[in-house]
């Protein structure tokens, strides 16, 4: 499995956002990190589909994403900076309501819901309604709802805003659980997120990757050139 982005570019007016972006992603966590306003979430719209990008492309086992559709949107979870809820949701009501638009029937839903708000320690608020909650515990349900169709790619945009020491070192576990089987790219402006259980880190800065730290394990990122 693999996630490859060539020479992806995303051009506003007269400013690239994104900045030929080439990036070779394989099983693992992978960590992007930089600044607000490098073009983090900019390049991770694009990963998702939400944006079209301007120049380049993105492969999914060789096959273009824009091709692939729904097939590549059905393997796909994404945390955004923000997401959205009704006000009366509860964290139960909203884990079901996404888990209708993914495509999964009751069974699977309350099977996934089950698992994941235990795993994430959302069990003792499901009954909730969100907008009481926490920010880091609003962070999680965002977490739980991008897992509900247990995704091979993960794409997790600044995942730990909000989070507690504690809530952030439970989620760097979660991670290293997670990418045994799946692609997670996750960006962060924090290093210690990612540099304990990332395969490999890239640094972007004004929309182009301007250093890939030396790291044990893969290093598929070396090669890439922004």
């Amino acid at each position: 499995m693999e996630l490859t982005i060539e020479k992806l570019t995303k051009r506003y007016g007269d400013k690239d956002a994104v900045k030929s972006v080439s990036l070779n992603l394989t099983p693992g966590v992978w960590g992007l990190i930089g600044a607000n306003g490098a073009g983090k979430t900019t390049l991770m719209r694009m990963l998702t589909g939400i944006l079209s990008p301007t120049s380049g492309r993105i492969l999914y086992d060789g096959a273009e994403i824009s091709v692939l559709g729904e097939r590549y949107w059905d393997r796909l979870g994404y945390l955004p900076q923000t997401f959205g809820f009704y006000p009366e949701f509860t964290v139960t009501d909203y884990l079901e309501y996404i888990s209708a638009l993914k495509g999964l029937t009751r069974h699977q839903a309350k099977r996934r819901i089950c698992m994941l708000l235990e795993l994430l320690a959302l069990d003792d608020v499901r009954k909730k309604h969100i907008r009481k909650l926490s920010g880091g515990t609003q962070r999680r349900i965002g977490v739980a709802q991008a897992l509900l169709n247990d995704p091979d790619i993960l794409i997790l945009d600044e995942p730990t805003s909000g989070l507690d020491p504690g809530e952030r070192a439970r989620f760097r576990n979660l991670l290293s659980e997670m990418a045994q089987n799946k692609i997670v790219f996750i960006s962060t402006h924090i290093v210690s997120d990612v540099e304990s259980v990332a395969t490999q880190n890239a640094i972007m800065k004004n929309g182009k990757l301007i250093g890939i730290p030396k790291q044990a394990g893969c290093c598929r990122l070396c090669s890439a050139s922004g």
